[in-house]
């Protein structure tokens, strides 16, 4: 705090605007204190936004600081500070440290407005179109590489971050950097898409996802057990893990019928075995045998397709001991030595298992599913397929959350 405050109080960011930014679109190498006040204010109360970094410097030190204490019911660890302040793609909150990035942020913007400035400052206000469409251009390309470093900045903090994280946070953060598990954190929370959370669920899922203390929770679990998060993630009573099991199943049902795919059916029966014989054992050969969804339409017009879902806890000891990929695609495999070769031979269909993290994380076959899926329902809706590729990780992403909570109770 005290080095951003001497970094500002008299340095050189207001410096810079009193000395160089205000004359240039003023025309007045001197204002005085009433002037620069207005000259302060948002646009809509007659200002220009330019903000006075003095004024401000506490209120925004006070508002980061306050953000960060209350992201969880529970203290965050001193280390957290570096991991939230990372993009959330890399497994934060995007809330930066503006101590950390304040240098970097005034020499990017000045290299980004160089071009614009060198007008401003030289009085043109007239441009004709070669110089207007090179001055886009330099524009452009001053943006570009000011990205292409910023987004070097960010992999390099993820890499030291991830180096420091204690033993037991490792699997944490693998988890909450692969595709689709952090998008949660960055939607609107719209209720109409079911896209908000209340308090306490966002407090769990901030909790499982960085690994902190979950409050109010019981120490013994109703089946005797104690009931750490890894126990409760795992533990069948009361049907919890079933229900996140049939959320994503409904879930994917409803999405096929948007899609506009046919006789789409839950649970649907398989045909029954009369003599057939598989080559693998595993093959579960019950005449009551089911999967999760069927529907038709899915790859081809009269195609039929069977899913089956899955959602595995990260943190159970058989899940933990391996990368996060081998257990996604261990399971993917066990579903499909058990289901395979009888819809392939049998239903004379195909198969796509549906393997999920408790946190989101999705094997490679959901992984095509599901961008399949969005293909379809954004020629149907005619929408950009990739704002419904976003959709449907937004529909996945908060379908999860919510079931966390409950056998955490």
């Amino acid at each position: 705090k005290q080095w951003y405050q001497r970094r500002v109080r008299g340095g050189p960011i207001e410096d810079s605007i009193l000395q160089q930014l205000i004359p240039s679109m003023t025309g007045q190498p001197v204002i005085n204190e009433r002037l620069r006040s207005v000259f302060s204010l948002p646009a809509r109360f007659g200002g220009l936004g330019i903000q006075n970094p003095v004024a401000t410097s506490d209120s925004e030190y006070y508002f980061s600081k306050l953000m960060t204490e209350n992201l969880s019911a529970s203290e965050l660890p001193v280390f957290h500070r570096n991991l939230l302040s990372l993009p959330a793609r890399h497994g934060g909150l995007g809330i930066f440290n503006p101590v950390e990035i304040a240098d970097f942020e005034y020499a990017g913007s000045a290299v980004a407005t160089a071009p614009l400035s060198r007008y401003i400052t030289e009085q043109k206000t007239k441009f004709d179109g070669e110089s207007l469409h090179l001055l886009q251009q330099e524009l452009a390309c001053a943006k570009s590489e000011m990205l292409t470093t910023k987004r070097k900045i960010q992999t390099k903090a993820e890499e030291l971050v991830r180096a420091s994280l204690p033993a037991g946070e490792q699997r944490f953060h693998e988890e909450r950097t692969r595709r689709g598990t952090s998008i949660w954190v960055t939607s609107l929370p719209l209720k109409e898409h079911n896209f908000n959370l209340n308090k306490q669920e966002f407090w769990d899922a901030m909790s499982l996802r960085y690994c902190l203390e979950i409050e109010g929770r019981p120490s013994k679990c109703p089946c005797g057990k104690s009931n750490t998060t890894e126990h409760s993630l795992s533990c069948p009573l009361g049907g919890y893990v079933q229900l996140r099991h049939n959320e994503v199943r409904d879930l994917t049902a409803n999405l096929l019928r948007e899609a506009g795919c046919r006789d789409v059916s839950k649970e649907p029966h398989l045909l029954p075995i009369t003599g057939e014989t598989f080559r693998l054992k595993s093959v579960n050969t019950a005449n009551d045998a089911r999967l999760d969804v069927a529907a038709r339409g899915f790859w081809s017009s009269m195609d039929k397709i069977y899913t089956d879902v899955r959602i595995f806890n990260p943190l159970a000891p058989t899940n933990s001991a391996i990368p996060l990929d081998t257990a996604l695609k261990r399971h993917e495999e066990e579903k499909k030595r058990c289901y395979n070769e009888r819809v392939l031979e049998v239903e004379q269909s195909s198969f796509s298992p549906l393997v999920f993290s408790v946190t989101g994380a999705m094997g490679g076959e959901a992984e095509k599913f599901y961008r399949r899926l969005a293909l379809l329902l954004a020629t149907r809706t005619n929408q950009s397929y990739t704002d419904t590729i976003r959709y449907i990780r937004q529909r996945l992403a908060f379908t999860l959350p919510r079931t966390l909570r409950l056998p955490l109770l």
